[in-house]
């Protein structure tokens, strides 16, 4: 029923909003003067724009008096991330140092009393964006003022915006400083959560997820300081498992592209992997049965898992055990979610062919 609700709301009300923003952010994109600055950003609004897309999904449960504005501050968060994904994976002579500061621009989307605090690009000599940052930072922040429980969810929503950042950051100076630096980081930010360093460090990289889901809590006026921490630890749990699963299902790719596979090479044995992806999914389904508007959440889970497990490469040698362990710890409720993934999938290649057979 979540599913159907969701469905009905999404495509007249979401979807369109959606569109515009991405074509508005592309045109600002091409204006962008520094080239490789404005490769990263177009780059990611062709080939992420998806990510946009589904992370709008959780503004279906906004308001309709408040849904646009919670489809605005989402969808320039999202656009925001991936860029930053982008930019921090460009060589510079102190990552961590850059990333920090780069990372305030979403301590100022978020922060909506706070005034923004300055030149992001201040450690990099790629700096001209032609204010591409600057505006995603005012489309969010503008958006998340207008909605009734903002401030309600402002102080956790920070420290997830902050957790995110840290984890890429971290992430992309390996290169340069080793993964010493990363595994110190996540262990002591694990402390208390119950997840190991790997699994934290693999739920924090996409806990965006969770900013999203707490700015469409903002649209609701009954929306509370707890709520927004109960989201914030349901989105950690599904975090690891979207890290995890991304990984797995990439890994042959990885494999072929760079000789070594991604996050799943932290891991000493496909056991000890599947035990982690296991505790996160089990946790993950505990929360979201707890947490306000459970059922979107349940479905959300349900999604995410679907999503990845239906890739044509789930079915891959190294996947395939996961993806059908994973499957069936979520059986029956993915079912519904499962029968829509493949059927988007199949309608994705439907229309590639179309081109192929005109030609």
């Amino acid at each position: 029923m979540a599913l159907l609700v969701a469905n009905i709301r999404y495509w007249p009300t979401v979807a369109p909003l959606v569109r515009a923003q991405i074509d508005r952010y592309k045109q600002h994109a091409r204006a962008i003067h520094d080239p490789t600055l404005q490769a990263i950003a177009l780059d990611k609004l062709d080939d992420q724009r998806f990510h946009a897309q589904v992370a709008a999904t959780l503004a279906t449960l906004a308001p309709r008096a408040h849904r646009r504005n919670a489809v605005k501050a989402i969808v320039a968060v999202e656009v925001m991330y991936d860029y930053f994904d982008g930019v921090t994976e460009q060589p510079t002579p102190d990552p961590i140092a850059d990333g920090h500061q780069l990372c305030q621009a979403f301590t100022d989307a978020v922060s909506i009393d706070r005034e923004f605090t300055g030149n992001y690009y201040a450690l990099r000599s790629q700096a001209d964006d032609h204010g591409y940052l600057q505006a995603l930072v005012t489309d969010a922040r503008d958006a998340l003022a207008q909605l009734p429980s903002a401030s309600a969810i402002t102080p956790v929503a920070e420290c997830c915006a902050a957790r995110f950042a840290e984890a890429q950051i971290r992430a992309h100076a390996i290169p340069q400083l080793g993964s010493t630096q990363l595994q110190e980081w996540a262990t002591s930010q694990a402390a208390g959560t119950g997840l190991g360093w790997l699994e934290y460090f693999a739920g924090a990289t996409s806990t965006v997820l969770g900013l999203h889901a707490m700015i469409a809590a903002a649209a609701n006026p009954h929306t509370t300081p707890h709520d927004a921490t109960q989201i914030d630890k349901l989105y950690l749990y599904i975090g690891v498992i979207v890290t995890m699963l991304d990984s797995i299902i990439d890994y042959e790719r990885d494999m072929s592209a760079t000789g070594q596979p991604g996050y799943t090479r932290y891991y000493q044995d496909t056991d000890e992997l599947l035990r982690g992806l296991t505790n996160a999914t089990r946790q993950a389904m505990t929360l979201a049965r707890t947490t306000p508007n459970a059922a979107h959440h349940v479905m959300t889970l349900t999604g995410v898992v679907a999503f990845y497990t239906s890739a044509p490469t789930a079915t891959s040698p190294f996947a395939a055990a996961a993806t059908t362990h994973i499957q069936h710890e979520l059986r029956p409720l993915i079912t519904p979610t499962l029968l829509v993934m493949r059927a988007w999938r199949a309608a994705k290649r439907a229309r590639r062919a179309i081109p192929s057979a005109r030609s």
